[in-house]
């Protein structure tokens, strides 16, 4: 029998280091900008929309809608083999802006547009850093 391989684990640099943080503290953060109150995810170091570098870490509440989805049948990577179905989707929480992740804890052939979520974090072997996803609300 093939070991299993493991999944990736994010390795966080100065601009993201505060988001990963919050993710093992159970927190979604993302960045509003001082100057014109743009939310932005993911971290860079300037606001996408006026260029700005007064940038705010902020705790969103977690909640969101399915924009878009797609199910998995076949890993990309041998780590998600044993997941598969899964469903990759992009997820537009109540604050203003998207973000990628996996949808956990249901059926893919549950998963609709416009379904609403909540965000969870799961764990990842060998490592204590938590990657947020999303779950049904």
């Amino acid at each position: 029998m093939a070991e299993v391989q493991a999944k990736p684990v994010p390795v966080p640099d100065g601009v993201s280091r505060p988001y990963w943080e919050g993710a093992n503290l159970g927190e979604f953060r993302y960045q509003r900008c001082g100057a014109c109150g743009k939310a932005q995810f993911y971290a860079r170091s300037a606001c996408m929309q006026c260029r700005a570098t007064d940038l705010r870490w902020q705790k969103a509440a977690g909640g969101g809608r399915i924009a878009s989805f797609s199910v998995i049948h076949r890993a990309a990577l041998p780590s998600f083999a044993g997941d598969v179905p899964y469903v990759l989707a992009l997820v537009d929480l109540d604050e203003g802006f998207r973000f990628m992740c996996n949808v956990l804890h249901c059926d893919p052939a549950t998963v609709r547009i416009g379904m609403p979520v909540r965000v969870c974090f799961e764990s990842r072997a060998g490592s204590e850093q938590k990657v947020p996803q999303v779950e049904p609300a």
